[in-house]
């Protein structure tokens, strides 16, 4: 599909307002762009946004918040990289910020739990959704299929790594596929081709005062090198400011509870953070440091796919990730619904939501959402 350039205003005005709407983490972050940039903008083709979203679950960062960026890329090129992330990452960290300050002023944070109680079963419906439309897609032959099933098996049982899956089939199809390829074609020469991506480390100092270059230094660094969910974002942040003696956990757990809660990527907890441990400078500081690696690996990657893509190893790779990313979405939607679904209120809610979502009235997923979030608080709250 042929890049249209000078769109940034329409790129950042589409992200911006996916960024006040994207609760429910990486998988309906998917889902909604899915929407609103495959099916009805047509920015790119749904082979290609799969392509994109298998190869960015192998990099570091937050994954969705990276395919805002490639999508931007698909739409305006590096400008439209640029702008289509910040948009996305923007309302996330106002929000923050702002709840940072009344944290640090009042010492407690408002009441939000009937609004996210209505947001999770709704956001169940997008992601089905997703997961059909991208399924299908996916679905090339029959032992895709069966890897699939696989990824979905190993994704469901406790303490797997999504990255390591991810590689291990995507390895898996790339030998089988090459293989059975070159047995109908007798073809040579193409499985030399290999694909790496590297990491960057960044030295970082404790000093007795928290200055905005080393608050920047520290969330970059935890930018650089961070895979998986919130739950490793807590890992990586108690090594790096609990045992340091910056932050008590208690602050920690705190700031991730935020980040959750909040719309966007829950990297937005760095702006928390920041806010703590230097005002408004350290918040600016720390947003910067933990979403910039994201920009720098994007713009490295989205060049690469097609390349990936004429290559008959690289091929059977992206095909084999692509399958094993909608398993894994698939396998994040079971554990989300034994969360979220309890009780006949938050039953409703799914149920309306994906007559919604798969109806004949189907509204669009940020309508959902925003119901949901309505609904939660008629129930739960009045």
């Amino acid at each position: 599909m042929t890049k249209k350039k000078g769109n940034l205003k329409e790129i950042a005005l589409v992200f911006f307002r996916m960024g006040c709407f994207a609760f429910g983490g990486p998988a309906a972050h998917i889902a909604m762009m899915d929407e609103e940039i495959i099916q009805k903008r047509k920015w790119m083709s749904r082979q290609h946004f799969l392509d994109l979203i298998g190869a960015t679950n192998l990099i570091p960062g937050p994954n969705s918040t990276e395919m805002t960026m490639h999508s931007g890329h698909e739409r305006g090129g590096i400008p439209g990289l640029f702008v289509a992330g910040i948009a996305f990452i923007l309302p996330a960290v106002v929000i923050t910020g702002f709840l940072a300050y009344l944290y640090v002023e009042y010492g407690s944070l408002p009441d939000v739990k009937p609004f996210i109680t209505g947001i999770k079963p709704a956001v169940l419906a997008v992601i089905a959704g997703a997961i059909l439309k991208l399924g299908k897609k996916a679905l090339k032959s029959w032992e895709l299929g069966v890897l699939g099933g696989l990824v979905v098996i190993t994704s469901l049982m406790p303490n797997t790594n999504e990255v390591l899956v991810l590689l291990c089939a995507g390895l898996l199809g790339a030998f089988y596929f090459y293989f059975k390829n070159n047995l109908n074609s007798k073809s040579k020469g193409d499985g030399k081709k290999m694909f790496a991506f590297g990491l960057l480390a960044v030295p970082s100092s404790i000093g007795s005062k928290v200055l905005a270059t080393t608050i920047f230094w520290k969330f970059l660094k935890v930018g650089a090198i961070l895979y998986g969910s919130g739950y490793v974002l807590f890992a990586y942040l108690d090594a790096e400011l609990v045992e340091t003696g910056l932050l008590s956990r208690q602050e920690l757990m705190d700031a991730i509870a935020v980040g959750q809660f909040t719309p966007g990527p829950v990297l937005s907890t760095a702006t928390f953070i920041g806010y703590q441990l230097g005002g408004f400078g350290g918040a600016l500081a720390a947003s910067a440091g933990i979403f910039l690696p994201s920009f720098l690996f994007v713009l490295l990657l989205n060049p690469l796919i097609p390349k990936m893509r004429q290559s008959k190893f690289l091929s059977g790779f992206l095909d084999s990730v692509n399958i094993a990313a909608v398993g894994i979405m698939l396998a994040v939607l079971v554990g989300m619904g034994q969360e979220s679904v309890f009780g006949w209120r938050t039953g409703v809610i799914a149920a309306i939501s994906c007559f919604f979502t798969f109806g004949p009235w189907k509204l669009n997923a940020m309508w959902i959402i925003l119901g949901g979030s309505v609904l939660g608080f008629l129930l739960f709250k009045i």
